[in-house]
């Protein structure tokens, strides 16, 4: 008995190591996330960009601009005189606060007045927004301690700290998480089921029957993806109805859109399903690549955890994950309501590598059949 038994395991071994790609699956795989996703994710929230809006410009001012710049918690994006461009950055996400300074800051000082001091936060990120509040707070207590010191303890809180969050006044999390879940499920749904479609074929044996038709790569792969991209269209409604029949999220932006940015986002899923699936010999291994890619897909997204939390390197490396941008286009319309203007780099991001999964999964569909 133990020698049948040792010899299946022999057997199991060699079959299981014996493809390259399995090997690579099992063994390398799992050791290089380990080590980007453990660079990646963190709970911090550091390197918050802010603007600031200095309409005071005074020596007392800049003093407490400072505190912000050299706590190690924000990155001063820029500093205007006036808040004209401020809705424009908070839109586009360019800055996930503002600090606004009004004009009269430094008069107030010296005169014992308190004064007041604005922080807007993009809201639709609630817990980021909750800790922004508290580091902020932070600054303008440290320098509330130091200007009580040189004033002799006119007044002990000369900066009056008001926050105020846009989008998301109640910093409710579901405004931020349910959408979020809307693109999980669709990259999920999308690289599982179409990372089997070419490969099953291949393994029924009835992809050879298709090729001998007059039917083209390029027909035969939007063939495979259409029926995928109609059923994610029907999957991604009946999510949105859910989301908005018991969490209450509506679409505040354009719903053409939406749609229009969402159908590029699942082709771009599909695209690179089924250059898993042209690539693979059998279903098994599509599987496992395709769990292997949806992991960190959703990890470096921005979904959990901030990007710009994340390593350069790493950052970098989103930029070739469709999820990362389809996030920041679902947030921005469905939530802030903003035009395809603001969403002009997110949107040709996702187009680029919607069209380029395509034209590699053509290409190598059409290696693997010569």
């Amino acid at each position: 008995m133990k020698e049948r038994i040792k010899q299946m395991l022999i057997k199991e071994f060699l079959q299981m190591f014996r493809d390259k790609r399995m090997r690579m699956v099992i063994m390398v795989m799992p050791l290089v996330q380990l080590t980007i996703l453990s660079l990646a994710l963190t709970t911090d929230v550091k390197n918050i960009k802010v603007a600031i809006v200095d309409r005071d410009n005074t020596v007392e001012s800049r003093t407490l601009i400072s505190g912000f710049s050299d706590s190690g918690y924000f990155d001063v994006a820029v500093t205007l005189r006036d808040d004209s461009r401020l809705p424009q950055m908070l839109d586009k996400g360019e800055v996930l606060a503002a600090i606004s300074i009004p004009y009269g800051f430094a008069e107030d000082l010296k005169s014992g007045k308190q004064s007041p001091v604005q922080v807007l936060c993009d809201g639709i990120y609630s817990n980021d927004t909750a800790i922004i509040m508290n580091y902020a707070g932070q600054v303008t207590a440290l320098f509330n301690n130091r200007h009580l010191e040189k004033s002799a303890g006119k007044i002990a809180d000369a900066v009056n700290l008001e926050g105020r969050a846009w989008y998301n006044p109640n910093l409710e999390s579901k405004f931020y998480y349910v959408p979020g879940l809307i693109a999980v499920m669709l990259i999920l749904v999308g690289l599982v089921l179409t990372s089997m479609a070419i490969v099953r074929e291949k393994e029924i044996g009835t992809i050879e029957q298709v090729m001998v038709t007059p039917i083209r790569k390029s027909e035969f792969i939007i063939g495979k993806t259409l029926p995928f991209l109609i059923t994610g269209y029907v999957t991604m409604t009946l999510m949105f109805i859910i989301a908005f029949l018991v969490f209450g999220i509506r679409i505040q932006g354009s719903l053409l859109l939406l749609y229009a940015c969402s159908g590029v986002y699942i082709t771009g899923n599909l695209g690179l399903a089924l250059l898993v699936s042209v690539t693979a010999r059998t279903q098994q291994q599509a599987l496992l690549t395709a769990f292997l890619i949806i992991v960190p897909a959703i990890l470096l997204s921005g979904f959990i955890f901030p990007i710009h939390n994340m390593p350069e390197g790493v950052q970098a490396a989103t930029i070739f994950n469709p999820m990362r941008w389809y996030l920041q286009i679902l947030h921005s319309i469905a939530l802030k309501g903003v035009g395809a203007k603001s969403l002009i780099k997110p949107i040709i991001a996702q187009v680029l590598l919607a069209a380029g999964f395509l034209s590699l999964a053509i290409m190598k569909f059409q290696k693997t059949i010569d």
